[in-house]
């Protein structure tokens, strides 16, 4: 678990284009409270409805970290964002990284991260030691969000419920399990960076023993159906015991993600894998409905595909971004 100092100065690079800058428009979207303000290169063309601030300006007003909001090629770190990154502790800020490439194991930002006594907190390390999965049971109520692929909407789901639910007044958490997801709850696990065997564990301690209606909405990573990350799935799958899962689904895609050879599965086939193996620690675990992802279609395609999805699946269909309702309302029924 990783506690994050707020608030942030989102640093947006050198991004040119919005995806680059998913992790920033995330935080601003879901965290807004948690950004100060923005900073950035020159050939950055990706702003947010945010401050453009200097590191000291942002210091100044009370800002703790600065955030790496957007990603390079491979998940480097750009060369040209060292002075920023120097500049921001050498300021007193802490440093926040969802990349892969650690910040650490860049000489001058170590050094100088020991000089003034700041953080360099790369998300996708994992320092604390963690136990491996005991599959007992636990008190209190756990969802997952689950996909058929990858990138898929399960972060976005998982925090539509835990939105809906927390202004309805039903005790609940959000358990981030991403980089990005870590950022906006401000604690949390990396859970790709996590070796296979505690991977279990990890979701364990991650949503622990709680009152007996309270509900951890945990967000899922990865897939059961995709041959590179299926993985992590499994263990988020066993470790959080869930008492539901609710499947996230992009219709238009015709292949799993990066896999151009390997086409999209079934609804169901997913949706029955998904039980199965849930069931393995928690034979209670059924599944809530159906999230799908419908920002590439039109309005009247949008309800033909729900309605289709629904009627296949026998299932609740719903596109969290117009309603979550339904969904929460099901949760309401488990309570």
């Amino acid at each position: 678990m990783i506690d994050l100092p707020s608030p942030y100065l989102l640093f947006l690079g050198n991004a040119t284009d919005e995806l680059a800058a998913k992790t920033a428009k995330a935080l601003f979207e879901w965290a807004p409270e948690k950004c100060l303000g923005q900073i950035s290169l020159p050939e950055c063309t990706v702003k947010l409805s945010l401050p453009e601030l200097s590191i000291q300006r942002a210091r100044s007003m009370g800002a703790a970290s600065l955030v790496i909001g957007c990603t390079a090629p491979g998940g480097s770190i750009h060369p040209s964002w060292h002075p920023i990154l120097l500049d921001a502790l050498k300021e007193g800020l802490h440093l926040i990284n969802g990349l892969h490439e650690q910040l650490a194991s860049i000489p001058i930002l170590a050094s100088e991260a020991a000089k003034t006594n700041k953080q360099i907190i790369d998300l996708r390390q994992t320092s604390t030691p963690l136990p491996i999965g005991k599959g007992l049971k636990r008190q209190g109520k756990r969802l997952l969000t689950v996909g058929t692929d990858c990138s898929i909407g399960k972060m976005y789901t998982s925090l539509c419920l835990y939105h809906a639910l927390k202004e309805a007044g039903v005790k609940s958490s959000f358990r981030a399990t991403g980089q990005t997801g870590m950022m906006i709850a401000g604690s949390g696990v990396a859970i790709d960076a996590v070796i296979a065997d505690f991977i279990a564990g990890a979701a364990e301690q991650l949503s622990p023993g709680n009152e007996p209606e309270h509900w951890d909405i945990i967000e899922g990573q990865g897939s059961i159906m995709h041959p590179s990350f299926s993985g992590v799935s499994l263990g988020l799958l066993h470790g959080s015991q869930p008492d539901a899962i609710v499947l996230c689904h992009e219709p238009t895609r015709t292949h799993m993600r990066g896999l151009s050879h390997y086409p999209m599965p079934s609804l169901q086939e997913c949706l029955d894998l998904s039980l199965s193996l849930a069931r393995i620690t928690n034979p209670e675990a059924s599944c809530l409905g159906i999230s799908v992802n419908t920002s590439r279609l039109n309005p009247e395609s949008r309800k033909e595909v729900l309605q289709q999805i629904a009627d296949e699946t026998g299932l609740l269909a719903v596109d969290p971004k117009l309603d979550i309702t339904p969904l929460t309302e099901r949760i309401h029924s488990l309570c």
